[in-house]
């Protein structure tokens, strides 16, 4: 009861210094609505990407919402997988657990999901909506005062990462009515914290955004020669502003884009692998299976955990 009067407190207080009037109006792009309706077993899904503010546009990718309605008590397991980028996510409308072998944990209501070399797997029995943000590793030294590679494979929850403020954004986020004032309270939380942060090592942030462009498909001396580094001071610098060594953030990444082509039905695997940058068939089927816990054919041809936002 206590932690709840002091959260409400401490929203009343930040609704007096910080209102909401003034930012700005988002453009929804719907990029997935699949029809699955409860009458005959299946659900309504919905997701959605919103392009950030001009402030915002370094940092941050883009925003999500991501809803399925007629689940009516049937286990619904999303699986999420490796990713280079970090996420601020807010389950607003239905709780999820993480499945750990045979024990099934609480997960937070809003945490931060780092950038991650692994897959977890998330339980419902229930209709749910959760805002999220897509935020580049790079900016996290600026965001949140730490190196990228501190909360690296971690999701800690808002009042551990933030303290009181982590607990006001959350109070925020959860209680807001529309998806407007969810984009405008996250957009104004996180254009404070990029003013009060400082900028950081700009050659080595450069050579992370390079390498994200690339789609990993880059060498670590190639990056080194363009940001005028050495080879060894960028391997050591890489750490703090993509949370990996630039040979892991690689392999993450090429394993990104080859998730992306997911639905692509008349595409090899053979050629899926190649064109996402693994030279063998052997290197694409290890790491897959690394960082998904699928091997690729069970992917790309079976019925995967949680991609119904891809099927489009």
């Amino acid at each position: 009861m206590r932690d709840l009067e002091k959260t409400v407190s401490l929203l009343r207080w930040y609704s007096q210094i910080s209102p909401l009037h003034g930012l700005f109006m988002p453009r929804f792009k719907k990029i997935a609505s699949l029809a699955r309706h409860p009458a005959d077993g299946r659900m309504n899904v919905s997701y959605k990407m919103i392009p950030p503010p001009p402030q915002l546009a370094a940092v941050v990718r883009f925003f999500w919402v991501f809803e399925i309605d007629g689940i009516d008590g049937t286990p619904y397991i999303y699986r999420s997988m490796a990713d280079g980028c970090a996420e601020l996510v807010f389950h607003y409308r239905g709780p999820f657990s993480e499945l750990l072998g045979n024990e099934t944990l609480h997960s937070p209501l809003a945490h931060m999901h780092a950038q991650t070399a692994q897959h977890r797997r998330f339980v419902t029995h229930e209709n749910f909506s959760i805002f999220g943000v897509y935020i580049y590793p790079y900016a996290l030294p600026q965001l949140f005062g730490f190196a990228a590679a501190t909360l690296s494979n971690e999701m800690p929850d808002f009042g551990a990462l933030l303290g009181p403020e982590g607990e006001v954004l959350t109070a925020q986020m959860l209680t807001a009515n529309t998806e407007s004032d969810r984009v405008a309270t996250l957009s104004r939380f996180l254009i404070g914290r990029l003013e009060k942060g400082k900028p950081g090592n700009l050659a080595a942030k450069m050579t992370v955004k390079e390498m994200l462009q690339r789609n990993g498909q880059a060498s670590v001396t190639a990056l080194a020669a363009t940001s005028g580094i050495s080879t060894r001071q960028l391997e050591r610098q890489f750490q703090d502003y993509a949370g990996f060594s630039p040979k892991t953030f690689a392999r993450i990444l090429r394993f990104q884009s080859a998730l992306k082509r997911y639905g692509h039905q008349n595409e090899s695997l053979t050629a899926i692998a190649l064109d996402c940058g693994y030279y063998d068939q052997a290197h694409f089927i290890h790491d897959f299976e690394q960082f998904s816990g699928y091997v690729p054919s069970d992917y790309f041809k079976g019925h995967p955990e949680g991609v119904e936002y891809r099927e489009v």
